[in-house]
């Protein structure tokens, strides 16, 4: 039991981004990736390796020949100013290096930027809209409209669980207290003399105690013991997995004051105060010698968490708190001017002290911005919680014929502990584990959308075929030309070949003629590979 205790007979010790591939009239970067809902806009892949878009057929005489393999000027940006190469009219640049060399430069390193910017846009564009239907399977699915109806409901209730997310954010910031019953129990056992010991018998804790203290001595002297220790009431079958709060951990100090007639000037105070280096414990003992009853005060010094402090009377009095926060204290003094309309009408930031604030502050007129520091001085340490307690030994000899009572009493104080909801919005504010699922549910969202996208767009393809297939064949023809022109960087003329007459020179028929000689070649291996041929 003594482990558990510790004893108080002493103290303690104490830049903008530049593009080197781009020039005046560019449009931006060379690589920006520029992600839309349904594709992108017009103009928006601009840059070197960019071309511009084929006009569509009947409308190419506007466009003057091969203006779709136009490239931007390359002005050196970075560096250098306005020119059209290295070493240009009106070029400027570093003595150490050419302008050309610091736009590549500049041009690596935005690169790399705009691919991480482009990754991060990409993925939050699949975020917001990769989710959403397109109208026409909306139109073709009517059943499609209860996902839509789930997607807004998902919408709302995500902004709900993120604007609830910020309130506990800010909620955590402020310090959450509530107050429980600590009940303290005093404690204080009697060990009367005993003449007829033998030599050699140890006292109390092992010790070996003679008269006056001494230690062999024979004949020990009574002696009591008195134990201060104490527990939180009310704890819930939720807190008993827990661990428990030590004793000690709720105050800042504790000093027993014996009898100093009994005891002495120099022996009769026993004090704790907290230090950095104090190790929490249950409770306190001390112990002492007297077959006589001993009248004690045991003062306590809560550890306030965040500090409090004790108003002079006066401002106490006005304001209706004793023991409080400094910002408590400063919002119930400006409610107070707000209630009494105290502040100055034309000049705001000045408070009209009333006949009592005055007295109080010493001045008819003050600074909103002085309150704190001419608070300082209303401010003092709060009051120690003040146990008066007699060790009574006299009854303790005249029962069990004359061996060791132990007599006990309880008093409830108010305390302050950290509300236990502080501890589960922090656990939720840092569980992971329901986004791990979300994450997968959306990844599977997207997935079924894009099938579902990539099905419509079969369905377009074939049953604009079935509907017409002339004209799809031709539009679909015209469409892989243009394509097949921009990957192999092919010049051609537009206005030339819109006309039937392009198609009659004598080049065609070498083009059909080739055409149709790898055709029967491929098709007279497949059938030697079929049939088990092989030329020898």
């Amino acid at each position: 039991m003594a482990q558990r205790f510790m004893s108080a007979g002493a103290c303690n010790p104490q830049q903008q981004q530049r593009y080197g591939a781009g020039g005046i009239g560019v449009p931006g970067p060379s690589n920006a990736a520029v992600m839309r809902p349904y594709g992108p806009a017009p103009g928006a892949f601009g840059g070197r390796g960019g071309y511009m878009p084929q006009p569509p057929m009947g409308h190419g005489s506007h466009l003057g020949p091969q203006s779709h393999h136009q490239r931007p000027m390359h002005g050196g940006y970075l560096g250098g100013g306005i020119g059209s190469g290295a070493g240009g009219a009106g070029m400027r640049s570093s003595p150490m290096s050419g302008g050309s060399s610091g736009g590549k430069r500049g041009g690596d390193r935005n690169a790399a930027h705009q691919k991480h910017s482009g990754e991060y846009q990409a993925k939050r564009r699949r975020k917001l809209a990769d989710k959403i239907l397109p109208q026409k399977v909306r139109d073709l699915v009517p059943e499609s409209q209860a996902y839509m109806d789930l997607l807004a409901f998902e919408r709302k209730l995500d902004a709900t669980i993120t604007r609830k997310r910020l309130d506990i954010q800010e909620a955590l910031k402020r310090p959450m207290k509530q107050k429980r019953k600590l009940r303290i129990f005093i404690s204080n056992t009697f060990y009367p003399g005993r003449e007829d010991r033998a030599d050699g018998e140890h006292g109390c804790h092992g010790v070996p105690v003679g008269a006056g203290g001494a230690p062999g001595d024979p004949s020990s002297v009574a002696s009591w013991e008195l134990r201060v220790e104490g527990r939180l009431l009310e704890e819930g079958k939720s807190e008993a997995g827990k661990t428990k709060r030590k004793f000690s951990s709720f105050f800042k100090s504790l000093v027993i004051e014996l009898d100093k007639e009994l005891y002495g000037p120099d022996n009769h105070l026993v004090e704790w105060h907290r230090t950095h280096q104090t190790q929490e414990t249950d409770g306190f003992q001390v112990k002492r010698p007297g077959d006589r009853n001993v009248r004690c005060t045991i003062l306590l010094l809560l550890d306030y968490q965040p500090l409090q402090f004790k108003l002079d009377p006066r401002l106490a009095r006005l304001l209706g708190v004793h023991t409080q926060t400094r910002p408590v204290i400063i919002s119930a003094l400006w409610q107070y001017i707000k209630t009494h309309r105290l502040q100055d009408a034309h000049e705001r930031e000045y408070i009209v002290c009333d006949k009592y604030l005055e007295q109080i502050f010493g001045c008819p007129r003050m600074k909103f911005a002085e309150i704190p520091q001419r608070l300082s001085p209303l401010l003092h340490p709060p009051d120690p919680i003040v146990i008066n307690h007699v060790i009574a030994v006299e009854a303790g000899a005249a029962q069990d014929g004359g061996t060791g009572n132990k007599q006990t009493a309880c008093y409830d104080i108010d305390v302050e502990v950290d509300d236990s909801l502080k501890q589960q919005m922090s656990n939720f504010l840092m569980s992971t584990a329901s986004q791990q699922e979300i994450q997968t549910l959306d990844s599977k969202i997207h997935d079924t959308v894009e099938t579902i996208n990539t099905l419509k767009t079969n369905r377009e393809f074939y049953l604009s075929f079935a509907k017409e297939p002339h004209t799809f064949t031709h539009r679909w023809i015209v469409s892989q030309t243009r394509d097949l022109k921009a990957m192999t960087d092919v010049v051609g003329n537009p206005e030339e070949e819109r006309r039937a007459e392009f198609y009659y020179q004598p080049w065609t028929q070498e083009a059909v003629s080739r055409y149709f000689f790898t055709k029967v070649n491929q098709k007279r291996a497949e059938l030697e590979q079929s049939l088990g041929i092989r030329n020898s």
